[in-house]
């Protein structure tokens, strides 16, 4: 009796050291600070992960660029030196990752609806195209609407002529150039200093950034532009994923697509709060003139024009189902 006790409790012992060998002990790179609906998102799924695998996972976030700054988030996930990572889609991925375009192609969207709708037009050529580069997206969960900042009133497109554009990526840039304004590349940790400096003078961004970086003490005017809305992609290597193993690449599968409804619902809720402390704040909200607007979308089509002509064929398998199911605003 006292054999078969000693047998049952180190078999026990060596089912709980198994369990201890058995977990994964995970880092996650994020560029965005902690109090961001992003970054709370992601320290949920964290936990979700943490709970549901009964502690085979063990994820920790390290935001605001502790661990790897954003443009360098994707690289390292691809070499194995994160485990997982969190990028802005239009700006932080592989060159060979055109699906990821579509998320920065202006006045592509005009809703909740049709931003979910892209999103799962886009989602099986992105995580095709990902997995040639040895990538694999987990969740992605969008911004608000970009909104386009001003210290000054700003009633025609020519009024931007002149002024200094924070950009973040080859899509403002762009739009920065063709409106006449000098970009000013600025990683959204970096908007509050920036500002603080007096290195721009108009941005497009969402209002939660707005309200995050505390614009108000120079940007004085919103204009409700929903330009585009981009998302934030997380990401872990391929090969990793390949060999989780069945049973927890659907457990990751589902904790992830709760953090992604979760996420989506955040980002609608932060739109209509952000916009309100922006204004309680002292901040001008306003309509864009048609006039301005007019021209802004004239920019959008142009930007169509050019993406589907660098993406190919990837962008009509995009664009196709996409406008199949589109009913105009």
């Amino acid at each position: 009796m006292m054999q078969r006790r000693t047998w049952i409790a180190g078999a026990g012992l060596g089912l709980v050291l198994g369990r201890a060998r058995a977990a994964r002990t995970w880092r996650m790179a994020s560029g965005y600070s902690s109090d961001a609906f992003q970054t709370r998102n992601l320290k949920a799924f964290a936990e979700d992960l943490g709970r549901e695998s009964a502690g085979a996972f063990q994820l920790t976030v390290f935001e605001n660029n502790t661990l790897v700054r954003m443009p360098d988030i994707a690289q390292a996930v691809r070499d194995q030196r994160v485990d997982l990572g969190e990028v802005m889609m239009s700006s932080g991925l592989p060159k060979e990752v055109t699906a990821a375009g579509a998320d920065a192609v202006p006045f592509l969207t005009r809703t909740p609806a049709d931003e979910k709708r892209l999103w799962d037009c886009q989602r099986p050529v992105l995580e095709r195209q990902l997995a040639a580069v040895g990538l694999k997206a987990l969740l992605a969960v969008p911004w608000p609407p970009q909104c386009l900042y001003s210290a000054v009133p700003l009633a025609r497109p020519q009024d931007l002529a002149g002024l200094r554009m924070r950009t973040y990526n080859p899509t403002t840039e762009a739009i920065a150039r063709l409106l006449g304004a000098t970009p000013v590349d600025v990683l959204t940790v970096d908007v509050k200093q920036a500002l603080a400096q007096g290195r721009f003078d108009t941005m497009i961004t969402s209002a939660v950034t707005g309200v995050d970086q505390e614009v108000w003490g120079r940007m004085k005017y919103l204009y409700l532009i929903n330009a585009w809305s981009p998302k934030n992609l997380v990401l872990m290597n391929a090969a990793t994923w390949a060999g989780l193993g069945a049973a927890h690449q659907a457990l990751l599968t589902r904790v992830a697509a709760r953090a992604e409804a979760r996420g989506w619902a955040a980002s609608a809720e932060a739109a209509r709060s952000s916009v309100d402390q922006l204004r309680a704040r002292g901040m001008v909200i306003e309509i864009p003139s048609s006039v301005l607007a007019t021209s802004l979308r004239r920019l959008g089509e142009r930007f169509s024009r050019d993406w589907v002509r660098t993406a190919g064929t990837d962008a009509n398998q995009i664009f196709v189902p996409y406008y199949a199911d589109h009913t105009p605003v």
